[in-house]
C-alpha cells in the first residue's frame, strides 16, 4: 500500500499535505487571533497569505499554523472535489 501525499492549494502557489489539517477556521474571533500569536511568538506560524487579508487559519497536526488568503469555503470546496 502506497502512502501518497494529497496536497491541498491554500493559494499562490503554497500547498499542504491534505491528510495532516486538523481543523481550518475563519481568523475574526478574538480566541483565534490569541492563538495566532501564540503560535508566531513559539515560530510555528507560517504566513502564506503573501501579503493579503488572512480568510483562513489551518491548524496542522505537525503542530504548525498556516495562515491562507483562501476562504474557508473554498478550502473546502478544494477538498471536497479532491
Amino acid at each position: 500500500m502506497s502512502s501518497k501525499k494529497i496536497l491541498l492549494n491554500i493559494g499562490f502557489g503554497n500547498v499542504v499535505e491534505r491528510n495532516d489539517i486538523k481543523v481550518i477556521v475563519q481568523p475574526n474571533s478574538a480566541p483565534i487571533r490569541r492563538f495566532i500569536r501564540e503560535k508566531e511568538q513559539q515560530g510555528t506560524l507560517v504566513d502564506a497569505t503573501m501579503g493579503k487579508k488572512v480568510r483562513a487559519v489551518l491548524a496542522l497536526g505537525s503542530g504548525y499554523v498556516v495562515l491562507s488568503a483562501i476562504s474557508v469555503a473554498s478550502l473546502v470546496l478544494r477538498i471536497e472535489n479532491e
